[in-house]
């Protein structure tokens, strides 16, 4: 796909996320808003080797949404690559329903449960480790949150990861600069976080979050290094982006919009999307 149409396509999930949190009345919109172009740059940007039809090909890139609340995001577009129909979405969290409100391994596309933050990392590495000991030549990226990296297991991880030269691991940051109630340099201070990163033996490389021609460039490095380290790319997000009275705002975290703000909020999101939505 060409850049101008990842953009779109971008619009278009951001708005799938929206009309799946209306229909449920749950879900946490302004996360899964942040990483939308991250995961739209893996899925579709050629940089995850996977197979739709075959889930559980043994050779594919495994991708681990570490942040789990930001799962929105991930459904509609594994919904989007007919990893099972988009027909699912019409019940994320409903009763029985197979979309919950965090990613579960029975759901095609999933790797591992996740939501119980500062876990990702860690499942990665070893996953990563594992494919080294097999001689496999599948990577491991792994999205984490910002607000997730003031976790102790995070940097365990991390520790472990260049230990073991696991050049075979991503690691990717959202960071927008919140967790879910206030300015993660209000709650515990990450600067200077790529210092924080490379004295832990990382690589590490910044980027623009929501751009996409950037995203692409910095994740297909990642197979292309002759270096023995890990790579941790750090996104410079907006939590929230796409919707302008979400975006950056403490508020937002778990808030659903309602009456006006839902029509105000569909509005901003028409206007780049190839979907229309009443």
């Amino acid at each position: 796909m060409k850049i101008d149409e990842l953009v779109r396509k971008s619009a278009d999930i951001r708005l799938r996320v929206l009309e799946t949190a209306l229909r449920a009345g749950k879900g946490h919109v302004p996360p899964a808003f942040s990483c939308v172009e991250i995961g739209v740059a893996l899925f579709y940007g050629g940089v995850l080797q996977i197979k739709p039809s075959e889930p559980d090909w043994p050779d594919r890139d495994r991708f681990i949404l570490s942040k789990g609340h930001g799962c929105l995001t991930l459904y509609a577009i594994l919904a989007d690559l007919s990893f099972f129909s988009e027909d699912e979405l019409e019940n994320f969290c409903g009763h029985g329903c197979m979309l919950a409100g965090h990613p579960d391994p029975n759901i095609p596309g999933v790797e591992v449960v996740s939501g119980s933050l500062g876990h990702g990392l860690g499942i990665g590495a070893g996953m990563a480790l594992g494919a080294k000991i097999d001689d496999k030549d599948w990577f491991v990226y792994t999205l984490l949150g910002d607000g997730e990296c003031q976790e102790g297991s995070v940097w365990e991880a991390a520790m472990f990861a260049s230990h073991h030269r696991l050049n075979n691991l991503v690691a990717i940051v959202d960071r927008n600069r919140l967790g879910a109630t206030d300015f993660t340099e209000n709650s515990l201070s990450l600067e200077p976080f790529s210092r924080r990163w490379e004295a832990f033996g990382w690589e590490t490389l910044n980027v623009n979050g929501h751009n996409i021609e950037q995203l692409i460039d910095v994740l297909s490095r990642a197979k292309q290094r002759s270096s023995t380290q890990p790579l941790v790319i750090i996104a410079d997000t907006t939590k929230g982006k796409g919707v302008s009275f979400m975006e950056g705002s403490p508020l937002w975290h778990h808030r659903m919009p309602k009456g006006e703000e839902i029509q105000a909020a569909l509005k901003e999101l028409n206007k780049f999307s190839s979907q229309e939505t009443n």
